[in-house]
């Protein structure tokens, strides 16, 4: 079955970088589209990034741009999100999700129930 496996959070101070990664498992990771969204408390999940099964082809959500960064290594079936320059803002519960249909190129921020399989999440925290 489909497993995606978040890894990587913690806690780190305003102005730091952190790379989290998500392994992937139970399907072909090569023609899906896979996304990075976040989540505080009392709050939707947060469109952050998504890189498209067509390599080299990535969307970021507005409050991140130009911050982080999203890449896949297609041959260790793993995603990740280089966080630069983090803020307080950032904090929250980063989940890993993959695009309900395959061969699928997305374009712009997109909402989480256009996702259909989602990780356990990890918790990244930034203090000021």
């Amino acid at each position: 079955q489909v497993q995606l496996v978040e890894s990587g959070g913690g806690s780190v101070q305003a102005g730091d970088s952190l790379s989290i990664s998500c392994a992937a498992s139970g399907f072909d990771f090569t023609i899906y589209t896979m996304g990075w969204f976040r989540q505080t408390p009392g709050k939707e999940r947060e469109f952050v990034a998504s890189d498209n099964w067509v390599q080299s082809d990535a969307n970021y959500g507005d409050s991140v741009k130009a911050r982080f960064s999203v890449s896949r290594d297609n041959a260790k079936n793993t995603l990740y999100l280089q966080m630069n320059n983090l803020k307080p803002e950032d904090t929250a519960i980063y989940y890993c999700a993959r695009y309900m249909k395959p061969y699928t190129a997305i374009r712009g921020p997109r909402t989480a129930n256009e996702f259909g399989s989602w990780g356990q999440g990890t918790q990244v925290t930034v203090s000021s």
